[in-house]
């Protein structure tokens, strides 16, 4: 029986391929194709296409801009400030419409038993019902400027609410930064881990080969295999730190618990860790002209010293002006002939039009407007200090990290070199301990000593990436690896 294979004609070695050569294989025997045959490979294909798309969609890894966007969107705290934000929207408008003059209407019905009130204000004893209709309206000429100064605090209040919003912003940005520079740091952890645990399976192989031959005694063969044991449950310890992180990143994304979520690793520029740090000074005098939770408490002074003018303005006599119209229909007014009175001729002489103005003057009113005017300002200097305070924590802040990158960049640079002296040292005891010359405890301690030296390496190389994004954030750079 003759075969045609489907897929292309180099041997496939492992048993999956195997299996596939052989479920995509065609019976032509005696030169005939079997046309169920061709069906049901197609069949498979398309399965098999599917499977492939399906799994590669399962398996999308997350970039750090796309974690970012997707926390930013999602997060409970940031659409709560951005509510706040819209709040601050609809006082602005409010105070703007204030400036309108009002305008109200009324409509209304009496059922009057008794004596009732004639067209001439006499009285008589008969039931009456009498409907009235007017409208008034109403304008502030002058109030002290209170209404404009209002409009210019809301002003001050959506502007700090926007940085408020922007800060919440960055703080998720950090902590997801964060989160995901942990994956980085887990993922590698695992990977020098597992390289480990392979030169550890080459030694024990060789070490049986050993023992076979007669030249090394079992019991370092046993010690080497109780070394990989060691490095296998460290393993699984760092995969297990790796699944914790990731678990983290997912919930501060708010996503639902999955275990085909997984990171991009990206490719770390030299330049990036070889790159000098700014002074704290210097960053400080960026980031204090640009920090959104600095402009924030500037706003808000802003419109603490605005409520302040308000306050000032109850002291002022204010001046408005009025117009309204009213009228009214009773159904038992009569005209001199004794006549009942149409609606028409009782609207032509009940209606009124009165148009006039208002000075209110305040003279005393238990010294409320004296008391507001000094506790805005007692606001106003409360504020003034809050604004200083929280120069003081990102002066503390800066100086912190500056600090803690300056520590982290010689602790890379030192752990760079150990890592070097470890490989170099344990080289030379693997060649002795080839030749029989040192024992496999001796050789096992020289490779705990490069496992130690790699781990951290691997931690002071993370730490000091994320030193440096945190110092580049506050100097207004945006965090991308």
């Amino acid at each position: 029986m003759k075969t045609i294979q489907i897929l292309n004609n180099k041997p496939e070695t492992s048993s999956q391929g195997m299996k596939l050569q052989k479920l995509f294989s065609i019976d032509v025997s005696n030169g005939i194709i079997n046309p169920l045959v061709g069906i049901k490979t197609g069949l498979i294909l398309l399965i098999f296409f599917v499977l492939q798309i399906n799994i590669a969609k399962s398996q999308e890894t997350w970039s750090l801009e796309r974690c970012v966007t997707y926390a930013i969107d999602n997060n409970i705290t940031v659409k709560q400030q951005a509510l706040n934000v819209n709040y601050r929207e609809n006082q602005l408008l409010q105070s703007k419409y204030s400036l309108i003059p009002s305008l109200d209407a009324s409509l209304g019905h009496n059922f009057v038993f008794g004596k009732s009130t004639n067209i001439d204000n006499t009285f008589s004893s008969i039931n009456s019902q009498s409907t009235s209709v007017g409208a008034n309206s109403n304008v502030m000429i002058f109030n002290g400027m209170a209404k404009q100064n209002t409009i210019k605090q809301r002003k001050f209040e959506l502007q700090s609410a926007l940085k408020d919003l922007e800060k919440t912003k960055d703080d998720i940005s950090l902590a997801v930064a964060q989160g995901y520079l942990e994956i980085l740091f887990n993922k590698e952890l695992v990977s020098s881990t597992k390289e480990h645990i392979e030169v550890t399976k080459e030694q024990i192989e060789h070490n049986k080969k050993q023992v076979e031959a007669g030249s090394l005694a079992k019991g370092k063969l046993l010690e080497t295999e109780s070394q990989l044991a060691n490095e296998e449950l460290t393993l699984t310890n760092y995969e297990n730190q790796l699944q914790l992180s990731l678990l983290n990143l997912m919930q501060l994304l708010e996503l639902p618990i999955s275990n085909t979520f997984d990171i991009v690793i990206p490719e770390f520029e030299a330049s990036m860790l070889d790159a000098g740090l700014l002074s704290s000074k210097d960053v400080f005098n960026k980031a204090v002209s640009e920090r959104p939770e600095i402009l924030s408490k500037e706003l808000a002074l802003k419109s603490f010293e605005t409520e302040g003018k308000i306050a000032k303005a109850q002291l002022y006599p204010s001046i408005s002006a009025f117009a309204s119209y009213n009228n009214f229909y009773n159904n038992q007014y009569v005209d001199i002939s004794g006549d009942k009175m149409t609606l028409s001729k009782q609207l032509e002489l009940n209606g009124q039009n009165v148009i006039g103005l208002s000075i209110r003057v305040p003279i005393f009113n238990g010294l409320s407007a004296k008391t507001n005017v000094k506790n805005s300002q007692i606001n106003y200097e409360n504020s003034k200090y809050q604004l200083q305070l929280e120069k003081n924590n990102l002066e503390k802040e800066i100086q912190q990290v500056h600090l803690n990158a300056v520590a982290a960049m010689k602790k890379f640079y030192s752990s760079e070199k150990a890592v070097h002296n470890a490989n170099e040292a344990f080289r030379y005891v693997e060649e002795k301990f080839n030749l029989g010359i040192v024992t496999p405890l001796e050789y096992n301690d020289s490779k705990d000593k490069v496992t130690n030296a790699e781990s951290s390496f691997i931690q002071a190389k993370y730490e000091y990436i994320f030193r440096i994004k945190i110092l580049d954030f506050y100097n207004g750079k945006k965090i991308v690896l």
